[in-house]
């Protein structure tokens, strides 16, 4: 080794394994590949094969977006629903008195 080398660091590579976590919570069928996929990056590190690290996290970021989109929607439309059903039997209530 020569004096004043450093050996290169490998790359660090976000396995997204919290959003993937808190996809589950939302919509967890999309969610199950967005953690599998984030638990194949640090032992795809640790092997030297970043590509693989790299599309492993890539997968798993863009599975976890999806179960967060859908998942947020569903509340939303959800709690929408709730509240103009009961907006809409206090106003039919209201009006039948």
């Amino acid at each position: 080794m020569q004096p004043g080398y450093h050996p290169q660091q490998p790359p660090q590579i976000n396995n997204n394994m919290t959003m993937s976590i808190v996809a589950i919570f939302l919509f967890w069928p999309l969610a199950i590949p967005a953690i599998i996929n984030a638990s194949k990056v640090n032992p795809l590190l640790q092997q030297g094969d970043y590509a693989g690290a790299q599309a492993a996290a890539t997968e798993s970021r863009k599975w976890s977006k999806w179960a967060l989109i859908i998942g947020i929607a569903w509340y939303v439309i959800v709690l929408l629903c709730c509240a103009l059903g009961g907006l809409g039997a206090i106003m039919s209530d209201s009006s039948s008195s």
